[in-house]
């Protein structure tokens, strides 16, 4: 049985199908990426996964367990993590705990007593040692221990799509689902995210499913690709058999998308 897998979904609103009997696979510890045209069904197949949506039909098989029915805080504590196309950060509290909100689930004290926002810190005080050394080593393996003690809206945009990431690791998920982590990157940027991605497959042993539009990232740093058009898919494979497929270039209005 695959680490992740799902069979025949399908999810509708009215009579538009965002996805469409859609099936695919992910290896554990893969980098897996979905590709696809602006309302191909991509972020919607994310929102089935955690919980957001509840699809028509299809099993969403997590480590043999189907997700269907269940919570995203009951899906987040199976171990699956997801950053959003669009920043979902707290603007106004620091780096350090934006992160510190990705223990929440872990945590027996409240999170504002873990945060300093209750005076009754006597059972919490040992439990924020324990969860601030997670996030520190969250902080020093994204190199971020410039902006640890920053609020978060004075940092760089390439600065904050890091925190979101950070956060999402302080899960501590065995499968990470990332949305769109290149958009409004800078060049350098980008092919720092590559190193990212793959240190964190790599060192941390996560399994990845990313939804990229850059599609020179996506060659670089995926194992297999899934392509999809309309909800459906079109063909899944090596990034180098998915990126000349015919109907993968005409889904991208025949532009040469290896240099998109």
């Amino acid at each position: 049985m695959a680490f992740f897998q799902i069979d025949n979904l399908s999810k509708s609103f009215g009579g538009l199908k965002a996805v469409d009997q859609l099936d695919f696979q992910v290896e554990e510890k893969e980098i897996f990426s979905i590709i696809g045209p602006n309302g191909a069904g991509k972020s919607t197949i994310f929102n089935c996964i955690n919980g957001l949506y509840k699809p028509e039909q299809g099993k969403i098989l997590f480590k043999g367990h189907n997700l269907i029915g269940r919570r995203p805080d009951q899906i987040a504590a199976a171990g699956i993590a997801r950053t959003f196309q669009n920043l979902e950060l707290f603007a106004h509290m620091t780096t350090l705990d934006n992160i510190m909100l990705g223990r929440h689930l872990s945590m027996k004290a409240s999170i504002a007593a873990v945060l300093g926002l209750s005076f009754k810190r006597s059972k919490a005080a040992k439990e924020e040692l324990q969860h601030r050394r997670k996030v520190e080593e969250i902080i020093d393996f994204l190199e971020l221990e410039s902006a640890r003690d920053q609020f978060v809206s004075n940092l760089p945009y390439g600065k904050q799509k890091l925190v979101e990431l950070g956060r999402a690791l302080a899960l501590e998920p065995d499968l990470l689902l990332l949305d769109e982590p290149a958009a409004g990157l800078t060049q350098e940027e980008r092919e720092d995210m590559v190193f990212w991605i793959r240190d964190i497959r790599d060192l941390l042993g996560i399994t990845v499913i990313l939804i990229e539009h850059n599609m020179q990232m996506v060659q670089n740093i995926s194992d297999r690709i899934l392509a999809i058009n309309f909800g459906k898919p079109i063909t899944t494979g090596t990034p180098e058999e998915v990126l000349a497929h015919p109907e993968v270039i005409r889904a991208y209005l025949g532009e040469d998308i290896t240099q998109a």
